[in-house]
């Protein structure tokens, strides 16, 4: 599934078109790398979101092309932001 329509699937974000808008501005990172409306989401997947001075980390449980709004958290998990500074410290160790 496209990014974009993935961040307003799982109300992440609540329009595509501001996601897209995310995506073209270079707010958005996928795996650690600046992402295309247009990149392909899969579980497993990380996804960073910059708006002003705040930082979303979530990583992708699940990607269904539609679903209930009281399913659609089930999709995937917070993370805290600083995660992806410690995670590989402690795997060189």
């Amino acid at each position: 599934m496209r990014l974009d329509k993935y961040l307003k699937t799982a109300r992440i974000i609540k329009r595509r078109t501001v996601a897209n808008e995310a995506c073209d501005a270079g707010r958005v990172t996928l795996n650690g790398r600046v992402a295309r409306a247009s990149a392909e989401v899969r579980p497993g997947d990380i996804i960073e979101i910059t708006f002003g001075n705040r930082v979303t980390r979530v990583e992708v449980l699940a990607v269904e092309e539609s679903v209930r709004k009281e399913a659609a958290a089930d999709l995937f998990r917070y993370l805290p932001a600083e995660a992806s500074e410690e995670a590989p410290a402690e795997e060189s160790e």
